[in-house]
């Protein structure tokens, strides 16, 4: 199975909600447009004040969506 990696982006406050899923929106929008393969997009609800948007790709391409995008965090997904 190929590796992948979550690129994370962390929203805090009390619109940390809507903004991610505003953003989770956008993340969507440009994995279609770029035809990133087996690309997933979501939101996680940590607290009442803090939100993330994830976008999860596999591992050859984080270094090239890393640099244009931005994220605040990264992981390896492990599958199971």
């Amino acid at each position: 199975m190929t590796a992948r990696v979550k690129l994370i982006w962390d929203f805090r406050g009390p619109n940390a909600h809507p903004i991610a899923v505003h953003h989770a929106k956008h993340l969507d929008e440009f994995a279609g447009a770029e035809g990133i393969p087996n690309a997933q997009t979501g939101i996680e609800t940590l607290s009442n004040m803090h939100t993330i948007a994830f976008l999860i790709v596999p591992w050859e391409l984080m270094e090239s969506l890393r640099s244009r995008l931005k994220p605040n965090r990264g992981q390896k997904v492990t599958e199971t």
